[in-house]
């Protein structure tokens, strides 16, 4: 069964929820590959110290993900996982939402220049019209499986190192660490869904036709500032994502 992976009871975040969560990691570690199900309902509250009326709760949130299936007279099996589940909440953070459902997570810069912001741009950031701001582009990859594109900028000079810190860490949140910024919130998303542009066909292995889940995200300071505009572009057959509180 593996290690015993303990749960806070005063901490903020639901009992079932921090099960459901370990429950993930186990299966991504393949801590049940030997049997394809995840461990009988008893042995879980014993594991975690909690009812089984808690380890039901945090099966049926991995059911409605798609990651497990009750099966009559079985028990849970655990599903083939066709597409990562990528929340978005107030403190969306890449690595942290990908990384427990993949052993290997990989940023990888493609370009950066600096440039006048448009209208747009302006508007989120809160910069007049023109305002040099530096443009990023980056591909994200889980397990090796391109997961999305995205084109970021950031006002200018604050993160003019932003490129080269990105470049070297592969992560938005270490890279703003690297420039100065210690922490950060997601002030909003939009979310649509779109045909795939040639050049995201190219960078994510995409046949013509296929359709990517797009978001638009304003992150801002502790203080309210804007930091980072991103237009980002997801693979609806590989991602699936998920709006949560906090």
């Amino acid at each position: 069964m593996g290690p015993v992976r303990t749960v806070q009871r005063q901490n903020g975040v639901a009992l079932w929820r921090q099960i459901a969560d370990r429950i993930r990691v186990s299966i991504a570690e393949g801590r049940y590959d030997e049997t394809g199900m995840v461990p009988p309902e008893a042995a879980l509250a014993e594991q975690f110290g909690v009812n089984r009326h808690t380890v039901r709760a945090a099966l049926a949130a991995l059911g409605q993900e798609g990651i497990v299936r009750p099966v009559q007279g079985r028990g849970t099996l655990i599903e083939r996982r066709e597409r990562f589940n990528f929340p978005i909440s107030r403190r969306t953070r890449f690595t942290e939402g990908i990384g427990e459902q993949a052993r290997e997570i990989e940023g990888i810069l493609l370009f950066s220049e600096v440039e006048a912001a448009t209208i747009e741009v302006a508007k989120s950031l809160e910069l007049e019209r023109l305002a040099p701001v530096l443009r990023i582009e980056a591909l994200r990859k889980a397990d090796g499986r391109a997961v999305s594109t995205s084109t970021s900028w950031f006002p200018m000079p604050r993160f003019e190192n932003m490129g080269d810190a990105y470049k070297q860490t592969g992560s938005i949140t270490r890279a703003f660490g690297l420039c100065g910024l210690e922490d950060y919130v997601r002030a909003r998303t939009e979310i649509s869904a779109a045909h795939a542009e040639q050049s995201d066909l190219a960078a994510l292995g995409l046949a013509p036709g296929a359709i990517v889940l797009m978001t638009k995200a304003l992150n801002t300071d502790l203080d309210g500032v804007p930091v980072q505009y991103a237009v980002t572009r997801f693979p609806a057959d590989r991602v699936q994502l998920t709006v949560t509180n906090g």
